[in-house]
């Protein structure tokens, strides 16, 4: 616990399910959480909300500038459409840090259709537009926020692409710190698959009366590599 409390980590556009979901996970495991937000009201209602369920204050509410500004590793949670803005506004904030992004890049309506951005995934776009001092991270596209927040066991592993493998590898300690399996996938151009997925298990949710539906890897444990 004392480790992770080292680490502040900012969920940028955490107002939305996703971003919610993560923010109450990792609150749970200790981690101080900066909720930022378009909207400085709406960022500080979603705080106390979730410092309500969490009976502790772990959880602030600033806007989104501030957030990305004092967090030690930022998370980003915006829907495709605001992606591009969110990240040319908070390109200065972010530099010198560790960005995950967990961007899927759907087309409404058609959502259960594979969609590919011009730079090979929203992840590959946000290293172009942040540029080499940031170090973007692709992770946490295939897991449900109604599992992240439930209170059972989650049940889904997370592939984690990016450029800098200790960066991937600092990821995976915040994937594992919600005792979810975290697996290195290689560079950022991978970040297609873990995209891809998204709008696929989107389909399989509808067409087979599921809910939550992700993916594991079989065959062995991440943690017993050599």
């Amino acid at each position: 616990m004392a480790d992770r409390l080292l680490l502040t980590l900012g969920v940028l556009g955490g107002t939305g399910k996703e971003g919610m979901g993560l923010a109450y996970r990792w609150a749970r495991a200790g981690y101080p959480i900066l909720i930022g937000s378009r909207s400085l009201e709406k960022a500080q209602a979603a705080a106390a909300d979730l410092n309500q369920r969490l009976g502790e204050t772990i959880v602030r509410g600033l806007l989104n500038a501030e957030a990305a500004a004092s967090c030690d590793i930022a998370i980003l949670t915006v829907p495709y459409r605001a992606h591009r803005a969110t990240l040319e506004g908070l390109r200065q904030a972010l530099q010198d840090k560790i960005l995950v992004d967990v961007t899927n890049p759907v087309q409404p309506p058609r959502i259960e259709e594979v969609f590919v951005p011009e730079a090979g995934s929203a992840a590959q776009e946000a290293q172009h537009i942040l540029g080499d001092q940031v170090q973007v991270v692709s992770a946490f596209q295939n897991i449900s926020h109604e599992l992240l927040m439930g209170e059972t066991a989650l049940e889904c592993d997370v592939l984690v692409t990016g450029n800098s493998q200790p960066a991937r590898e600092q990821v995976i300690e915040l994937v594992r710190a919600i005792s979810l399996e975290g697996w290195d996938a290689g560079s950022l151009k991978n970040a297609i698959v873990a995209e891809g997925l998204t709008s696929v298990l989107i389909g399989i949710n509808r067409r087979y009366g599921l809910k939550a539906a992700g993916v594991r890897i079989t065959g062995g444990s991440s943690s017993g590599r050599g």
